[in-house]
């Protein structure tokens, strides 16, 4: 099992279009069958470095791929390079 972690940090005065983004990526969990868990959460403490947080479960890189070329996911990811300014990934094996 493949867990996939990503943060974001956004521009300031992009809050609809933050919502409109981490509400398009919780949408997918229902219809990208590779998705085997999800988790898209905001954070609570305003000193954390990122602004929201993706956890999710792929059973294997192949299908993490098919998942990142999706393109339901393609849509929500462009959106999410305009608003954000900062990215950090990590694939971990489980």
């Amino acid at each position: 099992m493949i867990k996939h972690i990503v943060m974001w940090k956004f521009k300031e005065n992009e809050n609809e279009n933050k919502k409109k983004f981490l509400d398009g990526l919780k949408a997918l969990n229902r219809v990208i069958p590779e998705i085997k868990y999800m988790e898209v959460k905001e954070r609570v403490n305003e000193k954390n470095a990122f602004d929201a947080c993706l956890i999710a479960k792929f059973e294997n890189m192949e299908d993490l791929e098919k998942y990142k070329n999706d393109p339901r996911h393609v849509k929500v990811s462009n959106l999410c390079k305009e608003i954000r300014e900062n990215r950090a990934a990590i694939d971990i094996e489980e």
